[in-house]
């Protein structure tokens, strides 16, 4: 199955969750109210996406005459994937990683720490950021923008849901008032669907890594480049964690917190060695 399929197909069963939440807890004004909640708070979000990642991860703007090679590798690199050269910026950390960010390929920037300059070699970092830019060609940060809408208008359903509890009414339709079916499903809509949502939308964001992976590989035309700086990169973000919001996790190339103690259901990324196994794979075919 491809990874823009089965992207579909995760967004398509956390709308239909949405909608058979919505009935259970609020009826159709209650999931109406919720839905334009979520849009409202992360429509925000989503415009000034760049500057709130930016300026989060404490990054600034990295000039080129600081670094031309970076420079010129980003340009190189953006013209292989037919964008406009994005902003670049330097994160001051140590703990090599990066990302990109920006609502479209115009307002797009990428991000590096000082630690991923040091590490990586000329053909691995530009797997790394050919790998981003594949994010901003994707429209990832939009693909992630609906999924959180989506799963944030379920969580303000579960939240009016309790609400509805305390004051003794749930189910938002008149003639369903009373029926124990439907105070049953109600009542575990409220327990089990943020959980849920929250499951579909980590899974739609390891879906885009895989394909922000196979992209990149082509963008830079050498999927083993890729493939070892991922490596370099886990081994050293598990041995020095980066200090950053859990929030931020899934922006970037690999997860910045120490990983020993989230569970991959619950995990922002896929298993770094199925990703280092597919690039593998795909420079075979090549």
């Amino acid at each position: 199955m491809s990874h823009t399929l089965r992207t579909f197909l995760l967004m398509a069963a956390l709308t239909a969750l949405f909608l058979i939440v919505g009935d259970l807890i609020g009826g159709r004004n209650g999931a109406t109210f919720a839905l334009m909640m979520a849009l409202f708070m992360n429509f925000f979000a989503y415009w000034f996406s760049d500057k709130l990642a930016l300026a989060m991860s404490r990054a600034r703007p990295l000039s080129e005459g600081e670094d031309p090679e970076l420079h010129a590798l980003v340009a190189r690199l953006a013209r292989q994937a037919g964008l406009p050269k994005p902003r670049v910026y330097l994160i001051p950390t140590d703990t090599p990683n990066a990302f990109a960010t920006g609502r479209n390929p115009s307002h797009a920037a990428v991000a590096v720490t000082a630690g991923i300059r040091r590490l990586l070699t000329q053909e691995e970092l530009a797997g790394v950021l050919a790998h981003e830019l594949a994010h901003i060609k994707n429209r990832d940060i939009l693909i992630s923008s609906i999924a959180a809408v989506i799963a944030g208008a379920i969580s303000y359903l579960a939240y009016m849901g309790q609400w509805a509890l305390f004051w003794g009414g749930l189910g938002g339709d008149d003639d369903r008032q009373g029926n124990f079916l439907a105070l049953v499903g109600a009542l575990l809509a409220i327990i089990l669907a943020p959980m849920a949502a929250t499951l579909i939308q980590l899974a739609i964001s390891r879906s885009r890594e895989y394909q922000a992976d196979a992209t990149g590989a082509r963008i830079c035309r050498c999927p083993l480049a890729l493939a070892s700086a991922l490596e370099k990169l886990e081994a050293w973000n598990r041995r020095l964690p980066m200090q950053v919001n859990p929030a931020q996790a899934q922006m970037f190339i690999v997860n910045p917190l120490s990983g020993d103690t989230l569970m991959r259901l619950f995990s922002t990324h896929p298993p770094i060695e199925e990703r280092i196994a597919r690039l593998r794979e795909m420079a075979r075919r090549f």
